[in-house]
């Protein structure tokens, strides 16, 4: 089969912002040279370059030390934007980023000691499983501690008659609502299947209470886990952070309390049409519920259609879809759920690739803050000076970018999947904009505020990071060859003969020679940076 490469420097610069982070001149050459595929499958063959847990360490964060970083959550920012921000691998950085909005771990509801380290075992995981198995990887965030904590499932206990308990049903409805099979039956090709007219549920209130008892019994794993006396003198000691990182046990002899009696459900449990035995063991009925869920119909369509709104578009035909759902089922050698191949599948469809689509206008998606951000860094080469990449929470939208990752407000993402924004011509023409959730008056103009320092390094929670426009200072003095650039690396040469009509005098106000001084091209940089990421051209990325 002949490689197919993309024709111009812009079909290239497209495929890398869907399939990356950003886009960059050698990347760019890069993939003209190798081919779609071939430059993707050698993407993905890269590990990350460094994983959460040695980012703490070789920032001594996962030492017990007077600084107390074990109550520190600042450093978990710290560690995501470091990951986002810096190193290679980005193309498995980002699925891991779109598998963190829909297997969703929030930051903000995690209360341990080591919060930080626990948040960056579960990106890790995303990580590490990106190109793996679907089903491998649903079983390491189920027992994810993270994901325990999160969604309740640490420490859920088995029903007891005498005190009234029954089991938490947090975890049981959210894995299947959310992480497996939504609340509709669907077709192979994402749209919802219906019986007279009514969309047909995928489970009932039984269900959940019965898959809910799966998920009893669990806490932490405390094998091998070491404790020292708090820095600071308190009355307690600080347990090892890997107690955060190892997946939770329902053997209650490996607790941190050894018990005598197993706290995982001993009743029968029935759910979707499966029934377990009573007495069954906790990994038992883990296998036998995962492996029911995994196997459900729902679960390709579900899953591939909002990979591909995460990564190409929000409205993506039934018959891509199916394309991707289709290979979530089978990869062609008879595996079902090979995300390696779901993904290849996205990124490589012909409505993903096809140039016509960039001025189709029910394609393309809404391109969220914190990529905004991960791009301008990335594209202009921003280090952090302190080497922390201490940008902490960036979630508030008048003063910082409206968005921080892995710190969703809640399970359900930053967005919903079928969000469409009342009154808007998205609504009227039946589209769906996802990532519309996050726009609102007080976004819009704090986002544009915050870039405007930000590009200029004048904010003060992003001067850590740096940013240094080697390749602009080389041509700030020619403002046309200088919006030709910034319009391939940031828009994919997308700007509008009327964006770049508006841009142009006005870059052209500022008086800039080959022999003007840095500061004065920096200032006409900064402007043509800025006037791009605030255009529509920019927002909207197709």
């Amino acid at each position: 089969m002949a490689v197919v490469t993309p024709q111009t420097d812009q079909e290239a610069a497209r495929f890398l912002l869907q399939a990356s982070l950003s886009a960059s001149t050698a990347e760019i050459s890069s993939l003209r040279s190798d081919g779609f595929e071939p430059w993707l499958d050698r993407q993905m063959n890269r590990n990350n370059d460094q994983t959460a847990r040695q980012f703490f360490t070789s920032q001594g964060y996962d030492q017990v030390t007077t600084e107390r970083y074990y109550f520190n959550s600042g450093i978990g920012d710290n560690m995501i934007w470091s990951q986002l921000l810096q190193g290679g691998s980005a193309v498995r950085k980002r699925v891991a980023l779109a598998l963190s909005e829909f297997f969703v771990v929030s930051y903000n509801g995690i209360n341990n000691t080591w919060r930080a380290m626990a948040i960056g075992e579960y990106w890790d995981i995303l990580n590490r499983n990106a190109f793996g198995n679907f089903r491998e990887l649903l079983e390491e965030i189920t027992l994810n501690p993270s994901m325990g904590n999160f969604l309740n499932t640490l420490g859920n206990r088995k029903a007891d008659p005498k005190s009234g308990r029954v089991p938490d049903e947090n975890f049981g409805r959210e894995i299947m609502q959310l992480f497996t099979i939504g609340l509709f039956e669907l077709n192979n090709d994402g749209t919802v299947r219906t019986n007279g007219g009514e969309p047909i549920e995928t489970y009932t209130n039984d269900d959940v209470t019965g898959i809910s008892k799966v998920f009893t019994g669990y806490d932490y794993d405390y094998t091998g886990i070491g404790f020292t006396p708090d820095a600071q003198g308190g009355n307690f000691d600080i347990p090892d952070p890997d107690y955060t990182r190892q997946p939770m046990t329902a053997d209650q002899t490996k607790w941190r309390f050894p018990k005598n009696e197993s706290f995982h459900s001993d009743a029968e449990k029935t759910f979707l049409g499966t029934t377990i035995a009573p007495n069954t063991s906790a990994e038992e009925s883990l296998r036998v519920a995962l492996d029911t869920l995994f196997n459900h119909p729902n679960v390709g369509p579900f899953f591939g259609k909002q990979m591909i709104q995460r990564l190409v578009t929000s409205n993506p035909t039934p018959a891509y879809v199916d394309r991707v759902a289709s290979v979530f089922n089978d990869n062609g050698s008879g595996t079902r759920g090979d995300l390696r191949a779901v993904f290849k599948a996205i990124l490589l469809d012909d409505e993903a690739l096809n140039t016509a689509n960039v001025t189709n206008a029910n394609f393309g998606k809404l391109r969220e803050p914190m990529l905004r951000y991960t791009q301008w860094a990335r594209t202009f080469g921003a280090q952090s000076a302190s080497g922390n990449y201490d940008l902490g929470n960036t979630s508030d939208t008048s003063n910082r970018i409206g968005q921080s990752p892995l710190r969703s407000p809640s399970v359900f993402n930053f967005f919903r999947p079928g969000y469409v924004p009342a009154g808007s011509q998205a609504a009227e023409r039946n589209l769906l904009a996802p990532e519309f959730q996050l726009v609102n008056e007080t976004s819009v103009a704090g986002y544009v505020n915050q870039m405007e320092r930000v590009i200029d390094g004048s904010v003060f929670w992003s001067r850590d990071i740096q940013p240094q426009y080697t390749d602009e200072l080389a041509i700030a003095e020619d403002s046309t060859a200088l919006l030709d650039r910034l319009d391939l690396l940031l828009t994919a040469g997308q700007l509008s003969d009327n964006t770049r009509s508006l841009i142009l005098p006005v870059l052209d106000e500022i008086d800039v020679t080959a022999t003007s001084d840095n500061e004065t091209k920096l200032s006409r940089i900064h402007l043509a940076v800025l006037l791009i990421m605030a255009s529509n051209d920019y927002l909207i990325q197709k």
